[in-house]
């Protein structure tokens, strides 16, 4: 869903929902902007909720909040939000209802309780290793574990990200993937984790580089987004979007046909996925769950190509 809150028209058409819940609380707040289990309880079993996300952090902007400035909260976008329309609202840099790694998987089993069950997992991009080290640490202390985690790239990105944090903050995808991978590894955590990779995840290939990394599956953003119409004006907090894919703006969102895009994101998922299997029989192999490390080449420097499994070897921890 994005951060925002499960709006009726996530509910209209019967799709499958990842209800990604962030520091704002959207959807399942408090007046003061905490946490909320009652509202929570009450959207997350919602039948078309299928899994829910607790977003730590994004690729695009590690460590840094966000805003909904008052010209893009209107009065439908407020009530979705659980917030007051017209004014600004601020989604801080990290959550108030954990402090530490145990917090938060005691804040995992009291979404998977509330929900009656549903899958809860947490989105992060990496930053400092110990970090997740704790976050494995703490799994095993509680018994409390995520059914999944998505890492996100540093490079993702949005419109709404500041330069320095989109350029210079967060793990690259593969360095981080391979981390995160290997140190559930290492922990026994693996079997029982599913790992979701995103950040520039684009074409066949680049999904194939994550399944051999580790990942179980992967989400796409970006290139769903080119699909509709985005042209890349990062105008995504302004109102402004000349083509109608960020904006509220209801003279600029004629701009956006959507008869004629949702067709166009439908042919380029179609596409993509295709030209993924037809990868993975071109490599020789029978199933996705067949890639491995050493089936990825890169070229390191004019004269070396290495395997992935050589720059990227599976460790186990000391």
């Amino acid at each position: 869903t994005g951060e925002g809150g499960i709006s009726p028209y996530h509910k209209k058409h019967g799709g499958d929902l990842i209800w990604q819940v962030g520091t704002g609380y959207f959807g399942c707040r408090t007046e003061s902007g905490n946490f909320c289990p009652d509202t929570f309880q009450k959207n997350s079993i919602i039948d078309a909720v299928k899994m829910i996300e607790i977003k730590l952090s994004q690729g695009a902007k590690p460590g840094h909040g966000g805003i909904l400035p008052a010209s893009k909260n209107t009065e439908e976008i407020a009530a979705i939000r659980h917030v007051k329309p017209f004014t600004d609202v601020n989604s801080p840099p990290r959550h108030t209802a954990f402090n530490d790694a145990e917090g938060l998987m005691h804040f995992i089993k009291q979404l998977r309780d509330l929900s009656g069950g549903k899958p809860i997992g947490f989105k992060l991009c990496v930053g400092k290793k110990q970090e997740f080290i704790d976050f494995c640490s703490a799994m095993v202390a509680t018994g409390i574990k995520p059914d999944f985690i998505t890492v996100d790239g540093g490079e993702g990105g949005t419109g709404a990200a500041p330069v320095e944090f989109s350029n210079s903050l967060g793990m690259p995808l593969r360095d981080g993937l391979a981390f995160v991978i290997d140190t559930l590894n290492a922990f026994g955590l693996k079997e029982e984790i599913k790992v979701i990779a995103s950040g520039k995840i684009l074409t066949g290939f680049h999904i194939v580089r994550a399944i051999a990394l580790g990942a179980d599956l992967c989400n796409s953003a970006r290139a769903m987004m080119m699909a509709v119409g985005c042209i890349q004006a990062l105008q995504c907090n302004t109102n402004t979007c000349p083509v109608g894919v960020a904006t509220q703006n209801k003279s600029l969102m004629k701009g956006l046909n959507v008869e004629n895009k949702s067709q166009r994101v439908a042919n380029f998922h179609r596409k993509t996925v295709a030209a993924f299997t037809e990868l993975i029989a071109a490599a020789g192999l029978n199933n996705p769950n067949e890639l491995e490390r050493k089936h990825i080449n890169r070229r390191v420097s004019m004269t070396t190509v290495l395997k992935y499994s050589e720059i990227y070897p599976e460790k186990a921890m000391n």
